[in-house]
């Protein structure tokens, strides 16, 4: 098994825990009943401020997983440290481990270092619907970068109406557009599919699609974008894109480690 850094630090942001449940084929929860601290000359390269640990856990409840899970399993764990040089309290913690099979049964490899996270009954809640929305079938696809941007200016001052195009991993056509109309203020909303209809709306923040757009979209246009542009539609273009941005506000991604 590859070791893993992991602290069951509790408030990771609601995007925090899609980065993990995106990428883990396991997620489980699970209570510690065994602690083997791993002798130097077994841990080979410890972060500083951990102890490597080989952890035994029972499984009461597999959220994901396709393949099923043991109803025992065992992972390393880089424990960190406190200030006194102890060990955190393992023994008996109920946690949840984002994963995937290691190479021999009942092995698994947490995803992250901080892969493992407090089993709250809030949490495994809040674990539960973010799953559900991943795997729905209408689920909001995988935000690749920008494609194509148009803007059209209207015919009196302060009217116009920019679109621009998203890139996707399998191919869904997703689309952004803003519209700017004398004495009002601007509208903007994102489409699935080919058509902008009056049903499109923002996301709600907090919602998967919320995510995929809030933690996914580039800082300004790329100048490809706007190629075909004259410099005055590339520029509104820009500042509509900039305005749904400020809407989106900023990811909220907290975690640090790798």
């Amino acid at each position: 098994m590859v070791p893993q850094t992991s602290a069951t630090r509790p408030g990771l942001s609601y995007a925090d825990i899609v980065d993990l449940a995106d990428k883990a084929p396991l997620v489980a929860n699970v209570r510690i009943r065994n602690i083997i601290i791993l002798k130097p000359e077994q841990a080979g390269t410890v972060p500083q401020g951990h102890r490597r640990l080989y952890l035994e856990a029972d499984v009461t409840g597999l959220i994901r997983g396709e393949g099923g899970i043991s109803p025992t399993v065992a992972y390393l764990y880089d424990a960190p440290l406190d200030a006194r040089g102890k060990l955190p309290k393992l023994k008996k913690a109920q946690v949840i481990l984002f994963a995937r099979p290691g190479g021999r049964p009942g092995e698994i490899q947490l995803i992250a270092p901080d892969a493992q996270i407090p089993a709250t009954p809030g949490e495994v809640e809040r674990v539960k619907q973010i799953l559900s929305a991943l795997v729905a079938p209408d689920a909001p696809p995988r935000i690749l970068g920008l494609g194509d941007a148009f803007h059209v200016a209207g015919t009196i001052a302060g009217e116009g109406e920019t679109q621009i195009f998203l890139r996707t991993e399998n191919g869904t056509p997703v689309s952004l557009s803003i519209l700017r109309r004398p004495g009002q203020g601007p509208r903007w909303a994102v489409a699935l599919g080919e058509i902008v209809d009056e049903a499109a709306r923002p996301p709600e923040p907090g919602s998967l699609l919320w995510y995929r757009l809030a933690c996914s979209l580039p800082p300004a246009l790329p100048p490809r974008a706007v190629r075909t542009l004259s410099i005055t539609d590339a520029e509104a273009a820009q500042t509509d894109y900039r305005l749904v941005l400020d809407a989106l506000g900023s990811c909220g991604r907290t975690r640090t480690a790798a």
